[in-house]
């Protein structure tokens, strides 16, 4: 990329990770599929041996192509990081995260709403390695400071948090670590660098699944992790530690997904917030998920820190029959029933938090579901719920129970 005076987002995200004049004048970095990397001589074979954990420097595919470091030059400044580290999946981004800084003996801290695959990294593979993990309640803020202990390695956070969209009160939380010299990091994927920057707010690690938003069109498995300067080679170097790469196809559908990332998130955003105004006016809806509107509780915490809000939210109904929450879901023509989300197309999921929970308890007034607004018109997956409901309340006479 020519050095230019460009600023915001939208022009970034046009012009980074491109240099056309070392590619034969394309517009985009070509896909580099490769495995040996050739030298013109021993000694620079070693040397770049010796500095393959920089940036943008390789002696063998895994560690990187072209491809890859147009990838994680953009993504990187995005963040405003130093580095990023390119991966397979967003679930590979967490454990690389994790194993970065959990050591046997030591203590993370996970918010109870996290990811659940993350949950599970804890509970099982550290677990078998020695690091006890402790969750704690989303919105505990700066009293977190009252579970850091001596050992403690990592404090994560997600905001907001899976299925439940609970907001954390991010600049509390790092406060308290940096009180105590411990490294925080943050998935970041439901805000993406276009409406959240955790770096500018004190947090060392940005994790997300570039399969989601990034990548924007349900079709690639990448993650990708952000740094500064300090740790950006221990998060390299735990990732070829293990063996972890981004496929080169992969990493090109996600610097390509950059592109368009701008007006996708504009569309989503506006596609959900027109969504949650007229599911919040339904009878059968008991409360929307989402900080973006104002009777959020975490909506003060997202309005200070956020710029804006992706396609993703939550709502609980009123107390219905199991059938008939099915029949809402399973008869959509418009929204998929999957678990990935920030595509191009409508989602929607029957969830269960409660399960996924050890430290706080979720226990709404009925069933709880999520939905990802995709690019559709607004106006045709509006109509398409009203179905959805009226095929709930057709099912769901005589005496209601909680879906369970």
């Amino acid at each position: 990329m020519k050095k230019s005076a460009a600023r915001h987002a939208d022009t970034l995200l046009t012009h980074l990770g491109r240099d056309p004049a070392s590619h034969y004048g394309t517009v985009n970095t070509p896909v580099f599929h490769a495995s040996t990397i050739l030298f013109d001589s021993v000694e620079a074979f070693q040397d770049a041996g010796r500095r393959k954990m920089e940036k943008g420097q390789s002696s063998y595919g895994r560690a990187g192509t072209p491809t890859t470091f147009a990838f994680e030059e953009t993504v990187a400044a995005l963040e405003g990081g130093y580095g990023a580290v390119a991966l397979s999946s967003g679930l590979q981004a967490i454990t690389v995260t994790l194993m970065a800084f959990a050591t046997a003996g030591s203590h993370v801290l996970m918010p109870d709403s996290v990811y659940f695959p993350a949950r599970r990294i804890c509970n099982d593979l550290l677990q078998r390695l020695g690091v006890e993990t402790t969750y704690y309640d989303p919105t505990i803020g700066g009293e977190i400071a009252g579970l850091i202990r001596d050992n403690t390695a990592l404090i994560y956070l997600e905001a907001p948090g899976s299925l439940t969209f609970e907001m954390q009160d991010v600049p509390a939380i790092v406060a308290a670590a940096k009180a105590r010299g411990v490294p925080t990091a943050i998935d970041n994927t439901w805000a993406t660098p276009l409406f959240f920057r955790p770096l500018e707010h004190g947090v060392d690690v940005v994790v997300h699944a570039a399969t989601k938003y990034i990548v924007g069109h349900s079709d690639a498995m990448l993650g990708v992790v952000v740094s500064g300067e300090a740790l950006y080679e221990r998060l390299r170097q735990t990732s070829q530690f293990l063996g972890c790469a981004a496929a080169p196809d992969d990493v090109y559908l996600g610097l390509r997904g950059l592109r368009t990332l701008a007006v996708r998130l504009e569309r989503h955003q506006a596609n959900a917030l027109k969504l949650t105004e007229w599911l919040g006016q339904r009878p059968e809806v008991d409360r929307i998920l989402y900080p973006a509107l104002p009777s959020d509780p975490g909506h003060a915490l997202w309005k200070r820190d956020f710029d804006g809000a992706c396609g993703l939210f939550g709502l609980t109904l009123k107390p219905c029959k199991r059938e008939a929450v099915l029949a809402l879901i399973d008869g959509l023509q418009l929204y998929g029933i999957g678990a990935s989300w920030g595509g191009y197309e409508s989602l929607i999921l029957l969830t269960d938090p409660d399960a996924m929970r050890s430290a706080t308890r979720w226990n709404p007034a009925g069933p709880t579901l999520r939905i990802h607004a995709g690019l559709e018109h607004p106006d045709d997956l509006i109509a398409d719920l009203e179905a959805g409901f009226a095929r709930l309340n057709e099912i769901n006479r005589g005496q209601s129970v909680r879906a369970g």
